[in-house]
């Protein structure tokens, strides 16, 4: 009898110490998904228009996230823009739904036209409802355009859900810009 209770005593001290060890170890914080800490909230610049004109529009597979790239001539004066989930994206002008395939909706305004001065299209895709082709995308479902009216070119683009997503624009090359919608395939 006296053996298991100092078996006992012994058996608790154990238990409490690693119980204190385990703590006094810090907590562990998630690894963000490939590094990706961005979130789902709007990206955009300040109110104003940029100068130039929309002249293409691409796409890209990477590891972590879907890449839409739309890419402006004779942007000099810095490109203003506006990415944002929203519940409808609509055409610029008329306020016509854009339907797009995908459980979620990015509308992303570049404020530049998709014409020239005279009115003369600087982007004319073959098929608005299609711009790039998603087949075999993670998080793209589809890219369409929603019009250019105003000085303004918006696009849609439809994705698997609300996933972290960022956009920004680069410079160069020469005078060119390039407006970059990054959108991850999960959280």
């Amino acid at each position: 009898m006296k053996t298991n209770r100092i078996m006992g005593r012994a058996g608790i001290g154990t238990v409490a110490a690693a119980g204190a060890l385990l703590l006094s170890a810090p907590a562990a914080t998630a690894t963000p998904y490939c590094g990706i800490t961005w979130g789902s909230t709007p990206d955009y610049t300040s109110s104003g228009y940029s100068s130039g004109h929309l002249e293409g529009v691409r796409s890209g597979r990477h590891t972590c996230f879907d890449r839409l790239v739309l890419d402006v001539d004779d942007a000099t004066h810095g490109l203003k823009y506006d990415v944002r989930y929203v519940t409808t994206v609509r055409q610029d002008g008329s306020g016509t739904a854009v339907p797009l395939r995908g459980a979620a909706d990015v509308r992303i305004i570049v404020r530049v036209p998709s014409y020239d001065a005279a009115g003369r299209p600087t982007y004319r895709p073959a098929n608005s409802r299609e711009l790039v082709d998603t087949a075999g995308y993670a998080t793209f479902r589809q890219v369409a355009s929603a019009g250019s009216f105003e000085g303004q070119s918006t696009i849609g683009l439809g994705v698997r859900a609300r996933l972290p997503m960022r956009a920004f624009a680069l410079a160069g090359p020469g005078d060119h810009s390039r407006l970059v919608i990054d959108v991850a395939h999960r959280w």
